[in-house]
């Protein structure tokens, strides 16, 4: 099979939105960013602000070509903070719990009347064929899985604050929610600020932190200078992958961190010490112990744990009453659905042959909320998931912004952004499906460009061993002659 070469800068698969109003990139490095917004440069609450090294500055002049994925030349992005604030409307920052409250009792309109319509209507009276009734209820548990998610993002919001001015209210519904959906709302709450406040950080990011080299390298059994030599995976270990991802991906991101850093040794108050992810590792969202909090909050994983059992006592209830074929249509497959769909946008907001990914000491705020990519969903998306594909990008720079005013306020960040706003919406909800196994393929591990000078390599781009786009460094095996290493060469394929 001939090889994938590195596609020319015009792909249209990632639109770089570069207007007459954009901004240029340059080669200059952000500089003033809210400290507010940036862990870098101002003390971080959280337990892991001190990962940061001070030692860059002498390598801020030099960077060489940084290459994408695709074979686009990047550039570091060179607009602030204050920039993007100020672009946006100021009605846009405005927060209603009305509107709120309105979007939540139509997603739970929505569930209540397909639930009605089901239970009293697809049965053998009405429909005799059992295949038949089958689909209908399989189409059930699709629709409430969408509906579901819809309620689940609305909690997502409850946690950024967005969903109204009190953050006593914001954290009551969104308990709720989050419980009724057997999510830990506290603390995934938690835990999803540090991904915010550290998105694209090698060392401190908190969810589908890619593999290095060197990890990759270990998990399939090969020293890191042979990865450039593999053989192409397989498509069907490709759809394994994505298949066991999609259906066990978030209860194993919340019983083991998978996905999550590693450095849990440097949590500031000594609880990561001799824990790590995985499973019986001590790092979970359940133990108020684990390294992901500070003593502070272990109150609060409790509270998160009483929602859960409040929860799975009604559960229970159901299936006393009513059996556990019915439990497992009626709540269990839709919350099936409900997996899937975090699982997969939030793969797709964080993967892409395009984004960069950095190391510890070239990581900005600025930077790092830029390297997500916002797609498309159609009427789905916008509607019923309330545009958290749509608009990601926006919510990384301002998350208190609700997600009605989101689409407003991407339009306004765009120019300030140019060429480092990233959307792939093509082919619309089909486009959205197909990029996750596209993305699986092209999105194997992460490494420095070929031509990576001083700051430049600690921007990491994704590689993989299938042929597709800019082929991994070709490294010398130890010990061999260091003029006899090459890094990025042509693939042994073309």
């Amino acid at each position: 099979m001939a090889s994938t070469t590195a596609l020319p800068a015009q792909r249209g698969a990632v639109q770089r939105s570069v207007t007459g109003h954009s901004v240029a990139s340059s080669s200059a490095p952000s500089q003033v960013v809210s400290p507010a917004d940036s862990p870098r440069n101002s003390p971080s609450t959280t337990s892991l602000s001190s990962m940061g090294s001070g030692d860059e500055e002498p390598l801020k002049n030099q960077r060489g070509t940084l290459i994408d994925t695709y074979g686009n030349e990047f550039k570091i992005p060179d607009y602030t903070i204050k920039q993007i604030r100020d672009a946006i409307p100021a009605h846009c920052f405005e927060r209603s719990a009305a509107t709120g409250f309105y979007y939540i009792a139509r997603d739970i309109v929505c569930i209540a009347t397909t639930f009605i319509l089901a239970h009293n209507f697809v049965t053998p009276e009405y429909i005799p064929s059992t295949p038949v009734r089958a689909g209908l209820w399989a189409l059930y548990t699709v629709l409430q899985g969408l509906f579901g998610t819809g309620l689940w993002v609305i909690a997502h919001e409850c946690g950024h604050q967005a969903f109204s001015p009190s953050k006593t209210l914001n954290d009551t519904v969104g308990w709720v929610l989050h419980s009724a959906l057997l999510v830990p709302y506290f603390s995934w709450k938690i835990s999803h600020g540090k991904h915010h406040k550290a998105t694209g950080n090698m060392e401190r990011d908190m969810v589908f932190l890619p593999k290095t080299r060197e990890v990759y390298a270990s998990r399939v059994g090969h020293a890191i200078h042979e990865l450039s030599e593999l053989m192409e995976e397989t498509p069907i270990a490709t759809a394994t992958h994505m298949v066991l991802q999609q259906l066990f991906g978030w209860p194993l991101y919340l019983i083991t961190n998978v996905t999550g850093h590693i450095n849990h040794h440097k949590q500031t108050e000594g609880k990561g010490e001799g824990k790590r992810n995985g499973w019986f590792g001590g790092v979970n969202h359940f133990n108020p112990s684990s390294p992901l909090y500070e003593r502070k909050d272990e109150k609060l994983i409790l509270l998160s744990d009483v929602g859960l059992a409040l929860t799975c006592t009604a559960l229970y209830f159901i299936y006393q009453n009513f059996g556990f074929q019915n439990l497992l249509v009626w709540y269990l497959l839709p919350y099936l659905w409900v997996n899937h769909w975090l699982v997969a946008i939030t793969f797709l907001q964080h993967t892409d042959p395009s984004l960069p990914h950095y190391d510890a000491n070239t990581w900005t705020f600025t930077r790092g909320a830029a390297a997500t990519i916002d797609r498309e969903f159609g009427f789905i998306g916008r509607n019923l998931l309330h545009g958290i594909i749509e608009t990601h990008v926006l919510h990384h720079y301002i998350s208190t912004i609700p997600f009605y005013h989101a689409d407003e306020a991407t339009e306004a960040i765009k120019p300030i952004m140019g060429q480092h706003y990233r959307s792939d919406v093509r082919d619309g909800p089909v486009g959205f499906l197909k990029a996750m196994y596209s993305s699986a393929r092209w999105c194997q591990w992460v490494e420095p460009s070929e031509g990576a000078q001083g700051e430049g390599k600690g921007v990491l781009f994704f590689r993989n061993r299938n042929g597709l786009g800019v082929a991994p460094s070709k490294l010398s095996a130890p010990g061999a002659s260091k003029s006899g290493m090459t890094i990025g060469g042509d693939s042994d394929n073309e």
